[in-house]
């Protein structure tokens, strides 16, 4: 059998659990203290996939007016495919939910308003794009 001399004399160094948890401490705490000013970042990144998202369907709305003479109020016979939506489907990625909400012969106007309130004050960000790609923030968030 193996003495106490021996196992010590075989042990490893190593981090102890205290250690480890004292700098799992502090990460933390930077990361409460780093939080409140990366969530205007956020905000502002995601509005970007609403704009990208209305670029996208003015110039689908331009193209079906070139071939019938009016614009659409519908996105699938315009050719919109919208991604599913992260609050109704466990797969879906996107946070705006696309809506023509205004269709005459001559104009159109595009909505993207989100399904989550990324900074949690209660108001949900919309946008809207018009045939003349006049994007604009409507409601902030």
């Amino acid at each position: 059998m193996k003495t106490y001399k021996t196992l010590l004399a075989k042990r490893l160094k190593a981090y102890t659990l205290t250690e480890i948890l004292v700098v799992l401490v502090i990460i933390g705490i930077l990361v409460l203290l780093a939080l409140p000013n990366l969530l205007p970042l956020i905000t502002k990144a995601k509005s970007t996939e609403a704009k990208v998202q209305l670029e996208h369907v003015q110039t689908l709305e331009k193209n079906y007016f070139y071939e019938h003479s009016k614009y659409s109020k519908d996105l699938t016979e315009i050719g919109f495919i919208q991604e599913p939506l992260s609050t109704t489907n466990k797969d879906g990625r996107a946070n705006y939910q696309i809506t023509i909400s205004n269709v005459t012969t001559t104009t159109f106007t595009a909505r993207a308003t989100a399904v989550v309130d990324f900074n949690g004050n209660g108001t949900f960000n919309v946008w809207e794009i018009d045939q003349d790609k006049t994007l604009k923030e409507v409601t902030p968030d």
